[in-house]
Parts: C-alpha cells; sequence; structure tokens
C-alpha cells in the first residue's frame, strides 16, 4: 500500500503537537474585525514567541496555490486607475485636488510621444499578463493549482500574532512571480514585448506541430477494401 504523503499543513500541526501546542485549524479570520500582528522570524522562533505570549493552542489555516496567482497582479484596483489615469480634469477646469496637472503630465508622456509609433505602458497596464510567458518553468506548477502549498499560523488574542510557513516547492514557485513581476516593473514595455514574442513562438510550434499530425494522417491513408 503506498504511503500517503502529508501536506505542509500537516506537518506543522504535527510539529506543534511535538511542542506541547494544540493546532486548531481554522477558515480565513475576519481582517475588518481582528488586529493582525505579522511575525518576522521562522516557524521555531515563532512557537518559542506563542509560549511566551502564554498560548496554549494555535489557529492552523492551510493556505492553497491559486490560478490567478500566475497572472500580474500590479496592486492598483479599478479605481485607483481610473483616478490616475481616467480622469484628466476631475475639478472641471478649477483644480482643488492638486493632481489635475500631475495627471495629465502622466497622460502626456503616455499618448504624446515624438515617435508615433511608440507604445509605452505602465505596470498597472499589464494586470492579469500570463506570468508563464516571462517565466516559462512556472508552467510545471500549473498541475498543482489546489494544492495545499502553506499555512497560516496565528496566536489568539486581542492582537493576533501571525506567521505564514510555506512548503519548499512554494518558495520556488514564489521566486519566479517575484522575478516575472521584477521584470514587468522595471520596463512593462520591454517585459510585454517579450510576452508576445513567446506566445508567438508557441503558437507557432503548435501549428507546426499540428501540421505535422496532418501529413502524417495523409501519408498513410486507409487501405482499398477488397471486397466486391
Amino acid at each position: 500500500m503506498a504511503k500517503i504523503q502529508k501536506s505542509i499543513s500537516d506537518e506543522i500541526c504535527d510539529y506543534l503537537k511535538k511542542q506541547k501546542l494544540s493546532p486548531i485549524p481554522v477558515q480565513t479570520l475576519n481582517e475588518d474585525m481582528e488586529t493582525t500582528r505579522y511575525f518576522g522570524g521562522d516557524l521555531k522562533e515563532f512557537i518559542a514567541a506563542a509560549k511566551t505570549l502564554g498560548a496554549k493552542g494555535i489557529f492552523v489555516e492551510t493556505l492553497y496555490l491559486e490560478e490567478d496567482e500566475f497572472y500580474y497582479d500590479s496592486g492598483m484596483d479599478d479605481e485607483e486607475y481610473a483616478a490616475l489615469y481616467g480622469n484628466d480634469d476631475c475639478c472641471n477646469g478649477e483644480c482643488k485636488c492638486g493632481k489635475c496637472d500631475d495627471k495629465k503630465s502622466k497622460k502626456k508622456a503616455k499618448d504624446d510621444d515624438s515617435d508615433v509609433d511608440a507604445v509605452y505602458f505602465e505596470p498597472e497596464d499589464l494586470d492579469g499578463l500570463d506570468l508563464t510567458l516571462l517565466k516559462p518553468q512556472m508552467a510545471k506548477y500549473l498541475d498543482r493549482v489546489g494544492e495545499a502549498c502553506g499555512a497560516r499560523l496565528t496566536v489568539p488574542g486581542v492582537d493576533h500574532l501571525e506567521v505564514e510557513i510555506f512548503a519548499d516547492w512554494y518558495d520556488d514557485f514564489a521566486e519566479l512571480v517575484d522575478e516575472a513581476s521584477e521584470a514587468i516593473e522595471i520596463d512593462p514595455t520591454d517585459a510585454l514585448r517579450q510576452a508576445q514574442a513567446i506566445f508567438e513562438a508557441e503558437e507557432a510550434e503548435l501549428a507546426k506541430a499540428e501540421d505535422n499530425s496532418v501529413k502524417k494522417i495523409a501519408a498513410h491513408p486507409p487501405k482499398k477494401s477488397k471486397k466486391k
């Protein structure tokens, strides 16, 4: 009988028990209602801090790899984007906020360039870009979507003490995400150009493979029946 491999969350719970702390599985805590303090150390240091605070149990929330982690997120929402680029004159000609001129200058830098063929992007323009087009190595993690990748541990109290612990494979994945995101933030125009080149190369390779498949079928037609 094959041995069932434990998730990172299960391993953490086992370790907590050995440290005489009771793991308490929970869903997402209500962040709007609770005050959270984020711990900066590792798991052993977190447990030592929990014991110092007199904790007898630890909330354990399992974290999962989600599909949207494969796409770029600048952190800017639609309202912020509209405020920055969508409305050039939010004060109807009489600027009171001090931001209208700044927004106009940003838009001019994007739209009114001396080279009419050049197009320049801001990182937020690339929100939703498939990061595997910049880091093809990320594609191997697609099969892990929905898999437990870590756990969020929280010491109960008026001020929650919290730390997130991740599996080694997720740390490798997160590093690729950071590298791809950094490339976008350094030069979004060049990053988009690279992504388009990789996409076109993949499409050409797929078309070539399909073409070869058709040729193989055509080269071996079915034998004619001898029945009359």
